[in-house]
């Protein structure tokens, strides 16, 4: 199966539409748990330093160790739902493991992409591209920073353009979903979230991997 912009939303849509009360479960719960942490955040920097906007070493770690869970988790779960849509659960939102190669693949890839960027604009976002399925990676093979940034930019060589296109109308269309009340992104993460999975799986290779979740004959057209 060729990777194109439209199949990978095609797939998004449709596999949605198969559970969206799970999809819309989930992503709210992704959601609570990023206000939690930004709460807790602030109120552990109001009480050691006094002010909300002064961050302090506890209230940056406290901040990077549950934020790295709960992307872990949203990835873990998506990646799933587009794997096995009929299995996957809530629970697989609970994906702690691994912790300290997703920190040091997210740590890595910031860099790059941050050095990218004070350079000039282009470079960054060359790198972001080419480094963009690296935490994706980590948690599909466990592999270690160096290892999935390197697969990734395997898995991305000749496709820069297609992920560009992809990436700049998932940003679109979870920019409808903030306008539409913000309720929208119930809708639109899930959705974009489960087409950047299928890029994914198409580049990498391992679309028909699991078997248990093949998609219908018209999106493989």
């Amino acid at each position: 199966m060729g990777f194109s912009i439209k199949s990978a939303l095609r797939f998004g849509w449709e596999t949605f539409k198969k559970r969206p009360w799970l999809f819309v479960g989930a992503t709210a719960i992704l959601a609570a748990a990023s206000i939690g942490i930004e709460a807790l955040t602030n109120a552990i920097d109001v009480t050691l330093s006094g002010e909300e906007d002064q961050p302090t070493i506890l209230g940056i770690v406290v901040n990077l160790a549950f934020g790295t869970l709960v992307g872990m988790g949203g990835t873990a779960f998506y990646l799933a739902a587009h794997d096995s849509l009929d299995k996957v659960e809530l629970s697989s939102l609970w994906h702690p493991s691994p912790f300290w190669k997703y920190v040091g693949a997210s740590l890595l890839l910031s860099l790059a992409v941050g050095a990218g960027l004070v350079l000039l604009i282009v470079p960054g976002i060359i790198l972001a591209l080419m480094f963009m399925f690296s935490n994706l990676i980590v948690i599909d093979r466990e592999l270690g920073p160096i290892e999935a940034m390197t697969e990734s930019n395997r898995v991305t060589r000749g496709h820069k353009w297609s992920l560009l296109g992809l990436v700049l109308i998932l940003f679109l269309i979870n920019l409808v979903g903030i306008l539409a009340f913000v309720v929208g992104l119930l809708v639109s993460i899930p959705v974009t979230a489960l087409a950047f999975m299928h890029a994914y799986r198409v580049l990498s290779g391992t679309t028909d991997a699991p078997p248990s979740h093949a998609m219908d004959a018209k999106l493989a057209a």
